[in-house]
């Protein structure tokens, strides 16, 4: 009965797009941006913190139920449904270990190996869809970058998928080469085609209305001013004389108060006793001896000149005899 329902599920899914845009919840919803990891060798990253079967590949998100596989091109949604027959070959070749939240049917594989789609989906799947675990890994293509703008929207700034698809574009250059993401984008592309051109209408309008107050304003006349008279000249010169007299007083240096002594502390110096004054010594200079010496060499050299004269009246006298005896 499941296989028929699968059959079922397969044959509307072939008369209608790649990826249907249904616009359900499956369960994920994300408050920020995920941590994302490459998986080694293949062009696919999964998100190894959470508690689901969460990939990214050539440009989009791509979750896995357990039984049906969605694609969206932001982290939180919204999702749509992706027919069994397109999903890229490179999320079907994803061994069993990088599904962190793999159904029951899963953990009788090997995990290092692909997920048995076959078994899973049906005879005419896997006729359709022959050779898809047959690859060479060198030859694995290089993984789309990751669009790490979608870091800032998280919250309550997540935006609305009316501005999904303008942000994404604006934003996100890749090109994508699966079928079922570039019929993805190229109605991401459509959609942001027509979107810019709404608010862009809701901003041109209030220009003209800006405008109007402030030509109404130059047109009202301007209420004219009264003229100075004699009085009003005197009152102005004796309010600028005053302000310039305030400046100087303020310019002044202001004498800083001496800090005020407590009532008990001013009352207990009163008390205590000054001493008394001591007299001042008045240093006297030195009186000098009376000159007497002076007055005592005077006779000293008089007697000495006399001493002289007697003494060559003598040798006179001596000088004479000598004469006469001769």
């Amino acid at each position: 009965m499941r296989h028929a329902l699968i059959a079922l599920l397969m044959l509307l899914c072939s008369v209608t797009p790649a990826a249907a845009r249904v616009d359900i919840s499956i369960g994920i919803n994300l408050p920020f941006y995920p941590q994302l990891q490459r998986i080694p060798s293949y062009p696919v990253y999964y998100a190894p913190t959470l508690a689901a079967n969460y990939f990214f590949y050539d440009g989009l998100y791509w979750v896995f139920d357990g039984d049906n596989w969605y694609v969206s091109s932001w982290y939180n949604g919204p999702w749509a449904l992706v027919d069994p027959f397109d999903v890229p070959l490179f999320l079907l070749r994803v061994p069993v270990r990088y599904y962190r939240h793999a159904p029951p049917y899963f953990h009788s594989w090997r995990a290092d190996y692909a997920p048995r789609w076959g078994e899973r989906w049906g005879r005419s799947w896997e006729e359709r869809r022959s050779g898809w675990d047959q690859w060479n890994r060198s030859s694995a293509p290089p993984p789309a970058p990751l669009p790490t703008y979608q870091q800032q929207y998280s919250g309550n700034r997540y935006p609305q998928p009316s501005q999904q698809a303008v942000i994404q574009t604006q934003n996100y250059r890749y090109q994508p080469r699966d079928t079922v993401a570039r019929q993805h984008f190229e109605q991401l592309r459509s959609q942001a085609q027509s979107a810019p051109q709404q608010p862009a209408v809701q901003q041109s309008q209030p220009a003209p209305q800006q405008r109007q107050p402030r030509q109404q304003e130059a047109r009202q006349p301007q209420p004219a001013q009264p003229q100075p008279t004699l009085t009003n000249r005197a009152e102005t010169q004796r309010q600028m004389q005053q302000q310039q007299q305030q400046q100087r007083t303020e310019r002044q240096p202001q004498p800083q108060p001496q800090p005020q002594q407590s009532r008990p502390a001013r009352e207990q110096q009163q008390a205590q006793p000054q001493p008394a004054p001591q007299p001042q010594r008045v240093e006297r200079p030195p009186q000098q001896a009376p000159a007497a010496p002076s007055q005592a060499q005077a006779p000293e050299k008089g007697r000495g000149r006399e001493e002289n004269k007697g003494q060559g009246h003598e040798k006179d006298k001596d000088n004479k005899e000598k004469g006469e005896n001769r």
